[in-house]
């Protein structure tokens, strides 16, 4: 009777087993989530400027991360390159908030790429300064490192010569998606060339994606392994950073530090203004009372307060929309040095007007789609269509 007991409970037993055991252990797949960015061209959040295109801002990416930190695990982040501001004082500074935030949110490696190799020096010691794994094919740096995330191990390249046999290969690069078609022995290839690619291209062994250009959104692709660390699949998906995200409050205090800088560079600027070019509303009043009435009524009239409101009135990106000839000649300096070229008055799209008013004879330059697309770019003004906004200001 024992006996018979105890063979009708050994497959019972074994059920159990099979149960509770590891699924790795029954060949049952695993997830590693790659979340990655590249061409983010020193953007460190959206101008706000419209609904349509408030997405991005490395604040909201590190809020991501943290808030789906559990969900995401295991994960492996990456920059794949050229994520550095202009070769400009303000650029550099965008490249060196950028470069701080990276080492706030942990990436398992940020790739040096073309916009990199223009401020090298300033990248090398911030970089380091952060603790950031950077992979680069400059002198001082690794061109590879190995990541290892369960059974998974990996290794991060910039150099499509260098890639191990056993781990995942990923290239992270700034070459055209036509060259990485071209590309073997990489399992995943990240680029940074600014196209899009809506979803991953599959070509024979390798997964090419590219980063969403200035992080208004950023990939996820999920590889699905087998026990021995192997991809045997993958999905991915497209997160946006729209302003639902909660945003990292550590980030947003190096934002707000990056700010403040930005506001002692354009202080800095300031000069005596000697020339004049641009004459400001006033002067256009005295002949053209009628016309400076309708404008008055204008959101053109009200420009440079919106930016006092979200505080980016002393960020020359943004100013330059918002008045009269800034950084031209007798253009708009600053509110302590030239308050009445604030806004964007007639000027800002007829011309200046010092030879108008040496010879009124002299016609003002008519208003065409070209002056309005300076600004109402798609970024700035999706919508903007010219016949309908020109209705708006339309004052002849």
């Amino acid at each position: 009777m024992i006996q018979l007991i105890t063979k009708r409970l050994l497959p019972f037993s074994m059920l159990l087993f099979i149960l509770f055991s590891t699924p790795a252990s029954y060949g049952e797949s695993r997830e590693l989530n790659i979340i990655y960015t590249g061409s983010l061209q020193g953007e460190l959040e959206p101008c706000g400027c419209s609904p349509k295109t408030d997405f991005g801002g490395v604040a909201r990416l590190s809020g991501y991360l943290k808030e789906h930190k559990e969900e995401l695990s295991p994960h492996l982040l990456v920059d794949a390159g050229n994520f550095a501001g202009d070769d400009t004082p303000q650029g550099k500074l965008k490249t060196e908030t950028l470069l701080k935030v990276y080492g706030i949110i942990g990436y398992d490696a940020v790739a040096f790429s073309a916009r990199e190799k223009a401020v090298q020096d300033l990248v090398a010691e911030i970089s380091h300064t952060n603790k950031i794994s950077v992979v680069s094919g400059s002198s001082g740096h690794a061109g590879a490192v190995s990541v290892k995330r369960g059974n998974a191990d990996i290794l991060i390249s910039t150099d499509p010569q260098l890639h191990a046999l056993d781990k995942i290969n990923i290239l992270v690069t700034d070459i055209q998606v036509s060259d990485a078609q071209a590309m073997k022995h990489w399992d995943v290839i990240i680029l940074s060339s600014g196209e899009k690619l809506e979803e991953p291209l599959k070509k024979e062994k390798s997964i090419i994606v590219s980063g969403y250009p200035k992080g208004k959104e950023v990939g996820i692709l999920s590889l699905h392994l087998d026990d021995s660390g192997k991809i045997k699949g993958y999905k991915h998906r497209w997160q946006p950073l729209g302003n639902d995200i909660r945003e990292d409050t550590e980030v947003r205090k190096v934002l707000q530090e990056y700010d403040a800088r930005v506001a002692r560079l354009y202080k800095e600027a300031e000069t005596v203004v000697s020339e004049i070019n641009y004459l400001g509303i006033s002067s256009c009043t005295e002949c053209h009372q009628p016309f400076a009435e309708i404008w008055g009524k204008s959101r053109h009239a009200g420009a440079f307060a919106s930016l006092e409101k979200v505080e980016k009135a002393s960020d020359p990106e943004c100013i330059k929309c918002h008045v009269v000839g800034f950084g031209e000649a007798g253009g708009f300096n600053s509110m302590k040095t030239t308050p009445g070229l604030a806004n964007v008055q007639c000027e800002a799209c007829h011309g200046a007007g010092k030879e108008h008013l040496a010879n009124l004879e002299l016609p003002l330059n008519p208003v065409t789609v070209s002056e309005c697309l300076k600004c109402h770019t798609g970024e700035n003004s999706p919508d903007f269509n010219y016949p309908v906004y020109l209705e708006k200001i339309k004052h002849w």
